[in-house]
Parts: structure tokens; C-alpha cells; sequence
């Protein structure tokens, strides 16, 4: 019988989707049960269809109001603490070094608890991991948690892409969970009027409080709703040029090779897991990194970034990975 394992990823999208290389690798060892949002159920059985998932919406992640102690939901969060304290896990662990986590390991009943210490946090753990560099991927926080596991993770450039059948098609997607990280979207609009003269098909997609403009401005996108939407549209994709952002995390794990633009967020930490991602990075700002909202009254890191500048980028990208269109008429 395979021993049990408590993983915690209480986070974004994107946060969970760089969790899938380690996963993957804990199924073959372990029974994995994963405590995750919602959009968890719907990532299992396209990325780690033998995790069993726990859904759990951490009030500590809202972007509003996350110390308002009043209206977490209580009641849910030991009802979660029943159901998971019976299962009696062997081991449970969390990449982040967030003290909330912590003390939800121990919360949670597990025995053995793997996390990185932060405000002397290590008073719930029963490990406490080595941290890695300050500029290291995400992905190497996952990787040190397997290695005390037992699990050796290829390095970052080594992972191993999923098949998939190459489109002529460049998705390109406005959208993100921050404001803060979000592009002008009238620069999307540029970016994907360069590609048609191109004549390369573009599909456009967004979030749902950006379909207004988009409609208003002449475009008709796309807007996922739900993880297999949006999955629907990746499949097609050939390239996914977007927002530092959870679309485009899902993009490169499933084999899309991705264009993405930085602004206040790091590169170095989140960098899509595909070896040929490409990045363009932002205005300097000596805030950088901003985890949740911009000092200043626009982020001008990404907002004086203009099409202009991005656009021989993404031609080149794009003449790379995308087949050259054909004049000939069938």
C-alpha cells in the first residue's frame, strides 16, 4: 500500500498548473491528495488524473478582504479539517513558503509536514526544506520538495512536453488575475492586426470583463469560462502570446510554445514551463516585484510598453514556431 500524501497549492491557476511535473511524479510513489481551488476538478484529469482532489478556496487568497476573520467560512474549513484528519496522512507538503500553509499542514492532522519556514512557521513543520535561490523558478520549490520526498524531478529545461498536433493557429489572450499584469488591451488589438497581415490566423481570447471592449473595438473573442473551455482553444493553438498569466501556464504544459509580457511580476519565478518559452520584459521599476497592487496610478512597467516595441519580437517568435502561411489559392 502506497504511503499517503497532503499536497497544498491554495493558489492561482497558473501556481498550480507549475505544480504538475512534481504531481505527477508523487502519484507513482504515493496516494496524492491535493488541496486546491475549484478549477482543480477541472485540470485532474487532463494533467494528474490519479490526484484526488479536495476543493478547498483558502479565504487568505482573496484579493480583497483576506483579513476580514469574520466572514471566512469557518464552518467549511473544519468540516475539510474532519474529512482530511481521517484520512490520516503519512506525509503532507506545501511549495510556498507561507506561514498560512503551515500551520494548515498541522491544521489538517498530517504526520509528517514538508515546508520552507518563513516567520517562524517551522514550529508546524516536522521538515524543514533548504529554500532555493531568491531569482529560482517556482518549479525548483516543488522540485527540493520532492527530492526530501524521494522524487527526483528533471530540471526545468528537461521536462518532457506533452504530443500534440502542430496549428497554424497564434491564440492570443488578453486576460490575467491581477489588473496590475494586465497589458493594454489596444496593443493586443495592434499585435493581432500585425499577425492578419501576416495572414496568420489569429484567435483572440479574454476575460469575461474585457469582452465588452473587445466587442465595442470590432473584435469578436473568445471567452473561456471554465479550464476545459479554454483547453479547447489551446489544443488548436500553434503559439500562445498573453499576460503573465494562468491561460498561458496551461498553454505551455500542454506542449503551446508561449509568448509572454512581464510587468510587475518576475520572469525568473514564472517563466512558462516550456523549454521554447520566450518572455519580454516590462519598464523597471523599483517596487518590482508587486504582488498585488501598483504604488503608482497606472503600472507603467507594462502600460508604456508599446506594440511598436513587442511586435519584432513576436514576429520572430512566431516565424519560428508557426509554419509560413501560403499564397497559393487551392
Amino acid at each position: 500500500m502506497k504511503p499517503r500524501l497532503l499536497v497544498l497549492e491554495l493558489w492561482g491557476l497558473g501556481d498550480l498548473v507549475i505544480a504538475t511535473p512534481f504531481l505527477r511524479a508523487a502519484t507513482e510513489k504515493f496516494e496524492v491528495t491535493l488541496v486546491a481551488k475549484p478549477f482543480a476538478e477541472e485540470l485532474r484529469p487532463r494533467l494528474w488524473p490519479d490526484v484526488r482532489v479536495q476543493v478547498f478556496t483558502a479565504p487568505w487568497t482573496a484579493f480583497h478582504g483576506k483579513y476580514k476573520f469574520w466572514h471566512w467560512p469557518w464552518r467549511e474549513m473544519f468540516r475539510l479539517r474532519r474529512r482530511l484528519v481521517t484520512e490520516k496522512f503519512d506525509y503532507a507538503v506545501s511549495a510556498r513558503w507561507d506561514p498560512r500553509d503551515h500551520f494548515a499542514l498541522k491544521f489538517f492532522g498530517a504526520a509528517q509536514r514538508l515546508g520552507f519556514s518563513r516567520l517562524k512557521s517551522h514550529r508546524y513543520l516536522t521538515t524543514e526544506l533548504p529554500r532555493p535561490d531568491p531569482l529560482a523558478h517556482r518549479y525548483e520549490f516543488w522540485r527540493t520538495a520532492g527530492r526530501a520526498l524521494g522524487l527526483e524531478l528533471p530540471a526545468r529545461t528537461e521536462l518532457p512536453l506533452m504530443p500534440r498536433a502542430h496549428q497554424a493557429i497564434a491564440l492570443v489572450h488578453s486576460g490575467a488575475r491581477l489588473p496590475a499584469r494586465i497589458w493594454p488591451l489596444e496593443n493586443f488589438q495592434r499585435l493581432a492586426a500585425n499577425l492578419r497581415e501576416k495572414k496568420i490566423t489569429v484567435q483572440l481570447a479574454c476575460d469575461p470583463d474585457q469582452l465588452a471592449w473587445w466587442q465595442a473595438h470590432g473584435e469578436n473573442p473568445v471567452c473561456p469560462r471554465t479550464v476545459p473551455e479554454l483547453l479547447a482553444h489551446i489544443d488548436r493553438a500553434g503559439i500562445f502570446i498573453g499576460n503573465c498569466s494562468g491561460p498561458g501556464h496551461l498553454a505551455a504544459i500542454c506542449g503551446v510554445p508561449t509568448f509572454t509580457l512581464y510587468g510587475p511580476s518576475m520572469h525568473e519565478w514564472f517563466v512558462p514551463l516550456h523549454p521554447q518559452a520566450e518572455i519580454f520584459e516590462g519598464k523597471g521599476c523599483p517596487y518590482k516585484p508587486c504582488s498585488d497592487y501598483c504604488r503608482y496610478e497606472k503600472p507603467f512597467c507594462l502600460h508604456d510598453v508599446t506594440a511598436a516595441e513587442v511586435w519584432p519580437r513576436v514576429e520572430l517568435f512566431t516565424a519560428k514556431h508557426l509554419p509560413a502561411p501560403s499564397d497559393k489559392i487551392p
